[in-house]
């Protein structure tokens, strides 16, 4: 263990708590297992109990435990993601023809939840390399040839974006050219907002941390993984120091003493790309040696929610904490924390350089601003399409999308992923944007918007979703861990009845901790609302 992540006795630093789960990456990347022997050895290392190492170790999808009287797991998994978008795409069959026609004890095949790739779907991953529009031939020919690395990503160097003037605002500010206040009232008539998905106004975040006492911190959330989501890898993969630059200076506001980026396990590509831009940042002076701290997760969709971030982040299970205090006031290591999203920073160099009036100026139906829409589905183009905000999804198909796809006709849509609900296609006029939803049972969230066909079948988009709750959930509270599981249960009968599942959608709406288990049932109570027709029609009997 020593050799793999040095000598703790002359480096106590390395048994910080926060290093545990980045210890538990190198020793299943090194064995591509956890075994209990390495386990209590790390638990030695790091001077925690061994309870807490196999909690966390054990929290987390992409860490493999073996328990002493097991062997430990194939060396190749193939990785078939199960999310809504690739479901539409095939994923099930896919995954019954790769089981069918590999070695299991050479290969494993297992579901896994989205990979954040969904205008590409079905998405498979072998290793650390993800095969796009994957087909059996595909996936085994990248077995055959043992390529299990990250794919290739060519992204904009630091020489090449500071001469098209980046970096400029972050100078500007730390030479006092700009100041705090001038650059929050510019976010503010920009109407810049988190684009996470929460949508609270990123300059009264900013003023709420700087409130609070220091020393503080600044902590990215990179782990976009609501199904349907992949906006923040499309910008981080164009233009990482965009994204950086826009970081450091939300770091700069409120005097962080450092900055840390939580990026998600599944965008291993991105994880090199990003080490490699900060690594060029370094070397350049424009920042201290160790001021970011880049982190991966480790395969766990409620680290998405900011205060089961920080928990990941401080090296812990990232189950979400009971508010107040929110993180503004004690958030990462206890200090006031500032959280942003990827795309929000993003946004940051390019209104100040543009001006605050032309990104506000953008929007229809009465809507401000832009906004980055992750499509997927049954539409002929799917990907990140940047349109006004308050776009209509009618709007959006034909003038984006290139229109439904071959032979498809519009029955439903998911506006904000799996956990903004489900609307019919006689609702695809209103304006998408936060606030415009609400009335109609949905919100908009991170704008994951998932097209759904007259071909579609509806119980198995609802089980599908229930599913990925249910899986997804912590389990810290019981209207979430057993409710999530409960809704699936009567999902899977062939009768639903309507008073049940109102019944349970209002216990988890009221009572769960998070996000997670308040949203889940939103999906289902949008079929129960809209699409009563179209489920008998595929023979599921709504009573009530």
């Amino acid at each position: 263990l020593r050799q793999l992540l040095g000598d703790e006795r002359k480096d106590p630093e390395l048994r910080r708590r926060d290093l545990l789960i980045e210890h538990l990456h190198a020793i299943q990347d090194e064995h591509g297992h956890l075994s209990l022997v390495d386990l209590r050895a790390l638990a030695a290392y790091m001077n925690l109990p061994m309870a807490a190492v196999y909690e966390t170790a054990t929290f987390y999808a992409h860490f493999d435990v073996v328990h002493d009287d097991q062997e430990p797991p194939p060396e190749t998994t193939i990785r078939v993601c199960d999310s809504l978008s690739c479901q539409l795409a095939g994923a099930a069959a896919l995954e019954a023809e790769l089981k069918a026609g590999v070695d299991p004890t050479r290969v494993r095949v297992v579901r896994a939840p989205c990979m954040g790739r969904c205008e590409t779907a079905p998405v498979v991953e072998v290793g650390h390399h993800h095969v796009l529009f994957a087909t059996r031939e595909g996936v085994e020919s990248v077995v055959d040839t043992g390529h299990f690395h990250p794919e290739a990503i060519l992204w904009q160097r630091l020489g090449d974006y500071r001469e098209a003037g980046g970096y400029r605002l972050l100078a500007d500010c730390r030479a006092g050219k700009v100041t705090v206040e001038a650059l929050m009232q510019a976010l503010e008539t920009a109407n810049l907002r988190g684009l996470g998905g929460a949508g609270f106004p990123t300059f009264k975040k900013w003023h709420f941390v700087r409130q609070e006492p220091g020393p503080r911190y600044c902590a990215i959330n990179a782990d976009e993984g609501e199904p349907g989501t992949f906006k923040d890898r499309y910008y981080l993969e164009r233009s990482p120091h965009r994204f950086l630059e826009g970081a450091l200076i939300s770091a700069w506001a409120v005097e962080a003493e450092a900055l840390y980026i939580y990026l998600r396990d599944e965008y291993p590509g991105l994880h090199r790309v990003l080490h490699e831009a900060i690594g060029e940042l370094e070397a350049a002076g424009l920042v201290p040696p160790g001021y970011i701290v880049l982190r991966r997760g480790a395969g766990a969709y409620i680290c998405g929610e900011e205060s089961a971030m920080i928990e990941s982040l401080e090296g812990k299970p990232g189950k979400p904490r009971h508010r107040p205090p929110f993180v503004a006031q004690k958030g990462l290591f206890d200090r006031p924390t500032l959280v942003n999203n990827v795309e929000t920073v993003y946004w940051i160099p390019l209104i100040w350089e543009k001006g605050a009036d032309w990104f506000a100026g953008h929007g229809r139906h009465g809507r401000k601003g832009l906004r980055s829409f992750s499509v997927s589905g049954r539409v002929r183009r799917p990907g990140v399409h940047l349109a006004p905000a308050g776009i209509t999804l009618n709007e959006l198909i034909e003038e984006y999308c290139g229109g439904m796809a071959e032979g498809h006709r519009l029955a439903g849509y998911l506006p904000g992923g799996a956990s903004g609900g489900i609307l019919p296609a006689s609702k695809a006029d209103i304006p998408l944007d936060f606030d415009t939803l609400q009335e109609a049972g949905c919100f908009i969230g991170s704008a994951a918007v998932i097209v759904l066909s007259d071909r579609d079948d509806l119980k198995a988009v609802a089980t599908n979703l229930l599913a990925f709750f249910a899986d997804e959930s912590c389990g810290q509270c019981t209207p979430c861990r057993v409710g999530t599981e409960k809704m699936l249960t009567l999902l899977e009968r062939d009768e639903w009845r309507v008073d049940e599942l109102e019944r349970l959608s209002q216990v988890m709406m009221d009572a769960s901790i998070c996000g997670l288990g308040q949203a889940a049932p939103n999906p289902v109570l949008g079929l129960l609302r809209d699409f009563r027709g179209e489920l008998a029609s595929q023979n599921v009997i709504v009573k009530g």
